[in-house]
């Protein structure tokens, strides 16, 4: 019998994202509170001699495929940091499965790449902790340290210091794309007002979906404004969330173009959905739910 291994990897929501200063990294520094959603594109590790990757899903067409993909990227520094005498061929077969949109604000490449780091781990029986794995995935990107814990938690530097905070109850949520692909770059650099950092602190244990929405009372996405003026869509997106009866906040994710509804009961979010994808056939529509701490677990299944 030969393990394989599977590994989920939910889609990020910037709860709120603040933006400061530019570092002298040439990086901003920021601040946000980061939870994942119920749904999100998913990796399996098979056995094979060398490393080898296969895009399957909705959204394939548009991945890189060549050695720039970060699921690629993220193999080789795990390889590169695996300890000595494992006795394992550090080969394999991935799978992934592409069902999030490309360049949406929703940190699609982060999470795959912070997929792989957890599933080759479990698959090449490294041992590496987590704080190892989080060491590695500063390397590979801003938001793949988030991704990599793949639960609440917040947010700072360019993305690479992340801490836990009280995981948050399981709230309905609806995730919105118009069809619209928002580079990161051009929205930083038509950036032109900042709430900056340290306007937040890390939220204690918050028990509704009204205690969330007091939190988030002074809170803003500082990239919703250029990604708005970049990809005016965005705005149609934002309005025909906030048209829908239950819809208790909406934003933006990220850099864009992906907009979430909260919602605080699941038939209302279920009736958005719905109604929108109905009103806008070319939008991709998501009624889901943010994720329990437990939603990036890693899954090893048998076959011969």
């Amino acid at each position: 019998m030969t393990a394989r291994v599977s590994v989920f990897a939910p889609a990020k929501i910037n709860l709120f994202l603040h933006v400061g200063e530019k570092r002298d990294d040439g990086y901003h520094a920021l601040e946000s509170l980061v939870a994942f959603a119920e749904t999100g594109d998913r990796l399996t590790f098979a056995p094979a001699d060398d490393v080898r990757l296969d895009i399957v899903g909705p959204f394939a067409n548009r991945l890189l495929r060549g050695e720039d993909n970060l699921v690629l990227k993220a193999a080789r520094a795990l390889k590169a940091a695996a300890r000595p005498g494992t006795g394992i061929s550090l080969g394999a077969a991935i799978r992934l499965e592409k069902n999030i949109p490309v360049a949406a604000g929703l940190g699609g490449g982060s999470a795959d790449a912070a997929a792989a780091l957890r599933g080759l781990n479990a698959f090449w029986k490294l041992g590496l902790a987590e704080s190892e794995l989080l060491q590695l995935a500063t390397t590979l990107g801003s938001d793949v340290p988030a991704c990599l814990l793949s639960r609440t938690c917040w947010m700072e530097g360019r993305g690479e210091f992340v801490k836990d905070v009280p995981p948050l109850p399981n709230f309905p949520i609806i995730l919105v794309n118009p069809g619209v692909l928002v580079p990161t770059g051009p929205i930083f650099a038509d950036l032109n007002a900042r709430t900056g950092v340290a306007a937040m602190r890390p939220p204690g244990r918050l028990e509704t979906v009204w205690d969330l929405v007091a939190y988030l009372a002074d809170a803003a996405n500082d990239l919703e404004a250029p990604a708005c003026r970049f990809a005016p869509l965005i705005e149609d997106v934002l309005s025909a969330l906030d048209r829908e009866p239950g819809c208790v906040l909406a934003q933006m994710s990220g850099s864009g173009a992906t907009c979430f509804g909260l919602f605080e009961q699941e038939q209302f979010a279920l009736g958005a959905a719905e109604r929108i994808a109905q009103d806008h056939r070319d939008w991709w529509v998501r009624a889901t739910r943010l994720a329990s701490p437990e939603v990036g677990a890693t899954q090893v299944a048998n076959s011969k």
